[in-house]
């Protein structure tokens, strides 16, 4: 499900902004406009995927542009839930792989952790953190 909702910027005297998204009633904060949309679209993201984990309908935004006071600055910030849930599901999965036995010696004498090398090698490979 994608959505867009509006999300206000108001400036901090130390610098940076606070960030609220009225629809939803959340916040978050970031130093640059830019990372405050990314951190205001993963707040959004992972609080719908909750609200929908709790049986909960994530709401339409009610406006586009909100009342904001002067300073502030409004921005569209867009979300694409499953998109979210896919990218951050932590969930574990049995994979069933073969190796040559004499690696499978050498690395179970070493207390290798199989799993572990796979998720790093995985990641490494795909260039993801």
């Amino acid at each position: 499900m994608k959505q867009v909702y509006p999300v206000i910027l108001h400036p901090e005297a130390d610098g940076g902004f606070s960030v609220s998204v009225p629809d939803l009633n959340i916040g978050t904060q970031g130093e640059t406009v830019a990372e405050c949309i990314d951190m205001a679209r993963d707040a959004i993201g992972l609080w719908g995927i909750c609200e929908q984990d709790a049986g909960r309908a994530i709401p339409e935004p009610s406006v586009l542009s909100p009342a904001h006071e002067e300073g502030e600055l409004v921005t569209l910030v867009d979300i694409d839930f499953d998109a979210y849930r896919r990218a951050h599901d932590m969930r574990t999965i049995r994979k069933n792989v073969t190796i040559p036995s004499y690696l499978n010696d050498l690395a179970e004498r070493a207390g290798v952790n199989f799993s572990q090398v796979l998720q790093d090698g995985l990641k490494q490979r795909l260039g993801v953190q």
